[in-house]
Formats: C-alpha cells, sequence, structure tokens
C-alpha cells in the first residue's frame, strides 16, 4: 500500500478515499474486494434507491459509507465527497450513464482517477481517449476467460484476448512457429530456467506466448456439389427431427407390414405387385371386410395387417408432429444442425456468451450454440464464425438433445435467467450424469450452494470474477493480464507514453532493451488498430501505447522511462 499512499491524493482524514457506484452485484463485490485489500482506504458507494435483487444488504461491509442517490451528476458526486478523492469506478449496469457521470465527475475532480465499465468495446475505446487517467474495462470480456477454462477443465485460464486476438501459453512444440508471439520461459544447457530469456536458439520445451489459430469457418459448397450437400442436409434433417425411439417404433411397424402384405398377396395369390399394395394399403387403414371363405393363412395375415395399421397410423401422426417440433429448433439461417461429438455446447449469446464462443473458436474448439432470442448480441457473431445456431429454450430436454448434449466435452451455461440456467444444468445431468457443467449464476452465495448440492462442475459469478480487475483498476495497478510462470508473475501491460519522457521520441527497440521487458505489440496514437509485428527502429512519440509482457521490475523501469522527470518526482514525493 505504500505506493498507493504516495501516488494518490489524500482526503482529510489522511486515508485515500475511493468513490464506487452501481446498481447491481457488481457495485457489492467491488467494494467488498476494496475494503479486503486494505484497511487503510475510504470508500464511498453511491447506489440508487432501489437495487437490483441480487445485491447483498450493502451494510454488511464494515467502515463504508452508502449514500442514495437517483442521478450520477455533479450535485451527487460533490456530496458524497468526490473532491480530493483517489478514484471513482462508474459500474453502473448502463454505458450511457457511466459515460454521463465520468464527465460530471472530471468537472468536479479533474485529477480523478477513473474506472469505467463498459459493455460496447468499440464505444470503450473512444471514451478512454477522453480522459487521461482512466481505465474502461468490459466485465463479459473479463469473465469469459474464466469461463472458457472452466469448460475445458483447465484450474486457471491460459489465455486472454488482446486486440481482437487470443493469446495464449504453451509449449513451443505444441505450436506453430508462425503464432509464437514471444518467449516465457527456457532451460538453458546446464539446465537453469530463465524467465523472459534473452535471444537464443529455440527448443521445443520453451514456453511460449501465442497467437490461437483459430477455427476457421466452413467455405461455401461449389454449385456441382450443391446436389450432394442438399442430399446429406435431408439426411441431417432426419436423424435430428426423429427421436431415436420413435424411429425404431415406426421402422418396426413398417416391417410387420411389409412382411403381413406380402403373405396376404401370396395367400390370396394376387398377381403383380401393384394389386399386392393395394390389397395390404387397403387392409392397413381398416377398408377391408370380413371374409369367412379366405384361408387361415390369408386371415391371419389380414388380421396382422389390420393391428400393425392400428399402430401405424398414430405413429407417423406422432412422427410427424416431433419432426417439425424438432426441425424448427434445429434449423437456423438455413442451415441444419448436424450432430456433433466433442463439442461444448454454449447456452446464451449475450455480452458474456459472445465473449466465450470468440475464445472457444480462437482456442479451435467446436462449439454448438443456444439461445431463445433470435436477436441476441452474439447470434451474428455465431453466423459469421459458421457456429450452429439453435434457437430454443435450452431448458427444454429436445433443444440440448438437438445440440447432441449426449455427446459433448461441456455444458456452459452463460444466459441471464438464473431459473433457466439451472434447469439447463439439471436436464443435462438427467440425460448424461457425467457431463462437465459449468453455470453462471448472479449470485455468488447462491452459485456456491448450488456447486455443491446439485454436484455441478463450476458455478461462477461474473460480478466475484471480475471484481478484483476493477479493484486493481483503481488502485493504478498497470497489469492487464498476469501470467503465472514457474514461481515468478509476468504481466501484460499497455504503457503510455508522455510527452516529455525519455521514451518520447527515442526507437521502440529502447523498451525491448529495458531489463525483463518484452514489447509484443503497440498502438499508435489516436488508432484502435494494434501493430502485432512493429518495426523496433520506429519511433515513439507521446500518445503511442506499448504493449509489453514484463517483471514487476522491468514494468516499473518501463512506467519510469514513459513518464516525464517532473510527474516521476511528484510519484515519489
Amino acid at each position: 500500500m505504500s505506493r498507493l499512499q504516495d501516488r494518490l491524493p489524500r482526503d482529510g482524514e489522511n486515508r485515500p478515499h475511493l468513490v464506487v457506484c452501481g446498481g447491481d452485484a457488481l457495485v457489492y463485490t467491488l467494494t467488498e474486494e476494496l475494503v479486503r485489500s486494505s484497511e487503510q482506504l475510504r470508500i464511498t458507494v453511491v447506489v440508487p434507491h432501489e437495487l437490483h435483487g441480487d445485491v447483498p444488504p450493502l451494510s454488511n461491509l464494515r467502515g463504508v459509507r452508502v449514500m442514495h442517490a437517483e442521478r450520477l451528476d455533479e450535485r451527487s458526486f460533490r456530496a458524497a465527497g468526490l473532491g480530493g478523492a483517489a478514484a471513482l469506478a462508474l459500474v453502473m449496469p448502463d454505458d450511457v450513464i457511466n459515460l454521463h457521470a465520468a464527465l460530471c465527475a472530471q468537472a468536479v475532480e479533474p485529477d480523478l482517477r477513473l474506472v469505467i465499465r463498459m459493455f460496447n468495446t468499440g464505444l470503450g475505446y473512444g471514451v478512454r481517449r477522453l480522459f487521461a487517467n482512466c481505465a474502461v474495462l468490459s466485465d463479459a470480456a473479463m469473465a469469459a476467460p474464466a469461463f472458457v477454462a472452466a469448460a475445458l477443465g483447465q484450474v486457471a485460464p491460459t489465455h486472454f484476448r488482446l486486440g481482437g486476438r487470443t493469446l495464449h501459453t504453451a509449449r513451443r512444440s505444441a505450436v506453430s512457429e508462425r503464432n509464437v508471439v514471444c518467449v516465457l520461459s527456457a532451460t538453458d544447457h546446464s539446465g537453469r530456467v530463465g524467465v523472459l530469456p534473452d535471444p537464443a536458439p529455440p527448443r521445443p520445451d520453451d514456453l511460449v506466448l501465442a497467437e490461437a489459430p483459430g477455427r476457421k469457418p466452413m467455405p461455401e459448397a461449389s454449385p456441382w456439389r450443391r446436389p450432394r450437400r442438399h442430399l446429406r442436409s435431408f439426411g441431417r434433417a432426419v436423424r435430428v427431427a426423429l427421436s431415436r425411439r420413435l424411429g425404431i417404433a415406426v421402422l418396426i411397424t413398417l416391417l410387420i407390414t411389409a412382411v403381413a402384405g406380402a403373405v396376404l398377396a401370396a395367400a390370396d395369390d394376387v398377381q403383380g405387385f401393384w394389386r399386392s399394395l393395394y390389397v395390404t394399403l387397403l387392409t392397413v387403414v381398416g377398408s377391408s371386410d370380413v371374409e369367412m371363405d379366405r384361408n387361415p393363412v390369408a386371415q391371419a395375415a389380414q388380421l396382422v395387417l389390420t393391428l400393425a395399421g392400428v399402430a401405424l397410423l398414430p405413429l407417423i401422426t406422432a412422427a410427424v408432429v416431433e419432426g417439425v417440433v424438432n426441425a424448427r429448433l434445429a434449423l437456423s439461417n438455413g442451415r441444419v444442425v448436424r450432430p456433433h461429438s466433442n463439442h461444448v455446447v454454449l447456452v446464451g449469446l449475450g455480452t458474456v456468451g459472445t465473449g466465450v464462443l470468440w475464445r472457444l473458436n480462437d482456442l479451435g474448439v467446436e462449439v454448438v450454440a443456444i439461445d431463445r432470442k433470435p436477436d441476441a448480441r452474439g447470434v451474428k457473431v455465431a453466423e459469421r464464425l459458421g457456429v450452429p445456431f439453435i434457437l430454443g429454450d435450452a431448458a427444454r430436454e429436445v433443444t440440448l438433445r438437438a445440440a447432441s448434449i449426449e455427446r459433448c466435452r461441456a455444458l456452459l451455461v452463460v444466459s441471464t435467467d438464473d431459473v433457466t440456467n439451472l434447469q439447463a444444468a439439471l436436464n443435462a445431468r438427467a440425460i448424461r450424469d457425467d457431463i462437465r457443467v459449468v453455470l453462471r449464476l448472479f449470485d455468488d452465495d447462491f452459485a456456491q450452494h448450488v456447486q455443491t448440492a446439485f454436484n455441478i462442475n463450476v458455478s461462477r459469478s461474473v460480478s466475484r470474477t471480475v471484481a478484483p480487475a476493477f479493484a486493481a483498476a483503481m488502485l493504478n495497478r498497470d497489469a492487464l493480464v498476469t501470467i503465472p510462470v514457474e514461481r515468478n508473475t509476468l504481466m501484460v501491460s499497455e504503457m503510455l507514453v508522455k510527452a516529455g519522457s525519455t521514451l518520447d521520441g527515442a526507437p521502440l527497440s529502447e523498451a525491448d532493451g529495458l531489463p525483463k521487458v518484452r514489447v509484443i505489440a503497440m498502438r499508435s496514437r489516436d488508432e484502435q488498430w494494434m501493430d502485432w509485428h512493429p518495426d523496433p527502429r520506429r519511433v515513439l512519440a507521446a500518445g503511442d501505447r506499448v504493449v509489453v509482457v514484463a517483471r514487476r521490475a522491468g514494468l516499473h523501469a518501463l512506467r519510469a522511462a514513459a513518464t516525464p522527470p517532473d510527474s516521476r518526482a511528484e510519484d515519489t514525493a
């Protein structure tokens, strides 16, 4: 806490003052995380009079001042003591409200550290450029890696998304050389492990940071292949539309009908295929008369045919009804969802589900997505990636079966409805009791109890998952992502080059030459696009951002080089 106390403005009680504004579960979990981080903080929470039902009582948090306000404007911020505060977190579940509040807060305290929650990442980039000392975070984007790791059976996420790419840690032998971003650790000839080592000949057991190549969408079939593709689609439609038991019943009844019809035609000495079919079908639908003069074999065949007809007609009706229902569930954008295996069934294509979908696709994992809304945020993403999408209610067993739940590797349920999520998980367990289930629930305490009571593999609360990252951003920590390597921790950081600093006007190689710092990308001033292969001779300018992987000491050295001397003097004063 010494660095925080040195750097941040202080209030009259000589303790850093932090303000948190929100209206859902994140406002509670973030405040709780700040309280746990240090007793030297003074925290004020601003909330509306009516909170979401999943927010625990804020009175449970000791030493926290709670203030109610319907609008986050200058008057409310002054009443909350924002003047002279160290940092403000705006975590309302509405991007526009958070942006308006940030503008009002800057009018009250221009030097304030802002941490803003944004669902729209494109808007978030523009907001970041408006404020000098600002962190824009998306809870959906930060929670996605944890859900993906849980679905794949990993203890912790080994991947993260940055600049439109998914990066992950792996051994060099397991990835293509062209996808390697940088070497994280390597073993020399004496057996010693070096973290962020100097350039050396590549070894297969090097731990590297690599780009996940992802799954490529299926190409459009050429015209001469379309008839065959349509036949395959018809076969898939039949397999999806009919359940196994109903299909077997229909086949057995048809077999009995065919055998009995052949026997009847032979017994009556009916000549010709058409006459035999005519007699058989009329008998099946009950249009034959009782004929006492027929021989016993013909009478027995007639009786079997009549009974088979009584059973066959309801079975055909049931098959047609079930086929229509299942086909509507299985059809999306004109495609039939074919049977899958060893895939992940993803339920919910909202903000969190879309982030999860991107990462699973980047990691090369086959996905079948389900959502009850045809206009959900991730539906167009699924279409662009060629991911099969089922429009339906995941709480229904027929929907899960259409997604081949019997043969999947995991069920990942991240919709915004707790009841639907839990019911989908329980129905999946009823179909297959050994299925791996990862469940999103809004209330963290409820999630823990569900995980224990229903033997769910992982139950997660998004607010609980992302709260540490929001707290770290409020405390002005620079790391975007932390990567455990051996017994060390590496940090991925995006450092802003400020005017008058050592790096302002220096080549990029000077940043890369700092001890235990590796430059992996950079952004030019006022550009959203990230250059993943920057020229080391490129001259840096104020406003550029350098993306690095570094040890803590290296990150401190980089921060000093990117900050002008007068600002460094103020930081250490």
